[in-house]
C-alpha cells in the first residue's frame, strides 16, 4: 500500500478528483495549504500599495491507495493538473504500513 500526497493549484481540484474517479479510485482527503517552490511567490497591487506574498495558495491532496494503483493514480493527477506552466505541483509517494477501517475492523488493502 501507498500514500500519495499531491500539492496542486486549487482551481485544479474538481479535475483531478474527477480523474481518479474515473480510474476507480473511491476516497481521498483534502487540506488548503499555502507554499512556494521555484516560482517564489509574486507580488500583487491593493488600493494602489505594492506587496509581496511569499505563500501561494494550494491543495494537498491524500490518498492511501493499492500498489497496483500508484502508477495510473499519478498519470491521471498529472494530466489532470498540469498546465505547462510553473506551480503546477508536485506528488510524493510513501510507503504505507498498515490501513485500518475503523467501522469493521477491515485491515490492509481491504480497508482501502
Amino acid at each position: 500500500m501507498k500514500l500519495l500526497m499531491a500539492i496542486i493549484k486549487p482551481f485544479k481540484l474538481d479535475d483531478v478528483r474527477d480523474a481518479l474517479s474515473e480510474i476507480g479510485i473511491k476516497g481521498l482527503t483534502v487540506t488548503e495549504v499555502k507554499g512556494f517552490g521555484r516560482q517564489k511567490g509574486h507580488t500583487e497591487l491593493y488600493r494602489g500599495a505594492e506587496y509581496v506574498v511569499d505563500f501561494l495558495p494550494k491543495v494537498k491532496i491524500e490518498i492511501a491507495i493499492d500498489d497496483s494503483q500508484l502508477d495510473i493514480a499519478i498519470e491521471g493527477i498529472c494530466k489532470a493538473a498540469g498546465t505547462g506552466k510553473i506551480g503546477d505541483g508536485k506528488i510524493f509517494v510513501y510507503g504505507l504500513d498498515e490501513a485500518v477501517r475503523i467501522r469493521t475492523g477491515e485491515k490492509g488493502a481491504g480497508a482501502l
